[in-house]
């Protein structure tokens, strides 16, 4: 796909940071899971970094106990360098989605027992400021292709995974999965939780609270329940 401005730089870690992603989806993504928790696509300080889903680095290598070679992208915007595991920034909405796992479940064993993170989208956008471009604000025509690959690869995604239910982290990825799982044979429960992302006021409001009760309404168990 060739992408126009106002995108200026595009970034796959499933390509440079391929064997951090094997090494998540290997140890982690077995079938069935009961909840899949869907994102929208990579952060520049997370999988953007990391090669794993909300992959704030701390986590990734403290608590998911992931460590991998990890690439640079082709075209590399000065603002958002990839330095890997050595990224000294920590990303807001991974440390928070991956601290409340580690909070409420303890270890990763316990929590993908049941539940698997991934995102609906393996690409990053970027302005030529730096600034991070969604797939939701990409121009029609480039968008419409971006939606139907996407589209396809989480059809698949369900279809291996067989979950219960499948929870879009944030509006837009909830859109996604209503989408694609009218068109299924799969009998899933389909709803959100709030994204965690620190420019929505409200996540900066006991984002773990917040998101535990909209589980719990569509019917998800949690440790202690």
């Amino acid at each position: 796909m060739c992408f126009q401005p106002p995108v200026a730089y595009v970034y796959n870690p499933l390509e440079y940071a391929r064997a951090s992603y094997r090494r998540y989806v290997g140890r982690y993504g077995r079938s069935p899971r009961e909840v899949a928790l869907v994102g929208m696509n990579p952060g520049p300080w997370g999988m953007a970094q990391t090669g794993v889903p909300f992959g704030e680095v701390a986590a990734v290598r403290h608590w998911l106990e992931i460590e991998a070679p990890i690439g640079r992208p082709h075209r590399e915007h000065p603002k958002r360098p990839v330095h890997g595991l050595q990224c000294p920034r920590s990303e807001v909405s991974g440390r928070r989605l991956w601290g409340w796992a580690r909070e409420r479940f303890g270890t990763p064993q316990r929590f993908f027992e049941r539940f698997l993170v991934l995102n609906y989208c393996p690409l990053l956008f970027l302005e030529e400021s730096g600034r991070n471009l969604t797939p939701d604000k990409l121009p029609p025509a480039p968008r419409r292709r971006l939606l139907e690959a996407c589209d396809r690869h989480l059809v698949e995604a369900i279809e291996f995974l067989q979950p219960r239910f499948v929870i879009g982290i944030g509006k837009f990825a909830e859109s996604r999965v209503r989408a694609v799982t009218e068109g299924m044979n799969a009998s899933v429960t389909v709803g959100s939780i709030l994204h965690p992302s620190p420019a929505s006021p409200a996540a900066n409001r006991d984002w773990a609270g917040q998101a535990e009760a909209a589980l719990r309404a569509l019917g998800v168990r949690l440790p202690g329940d």
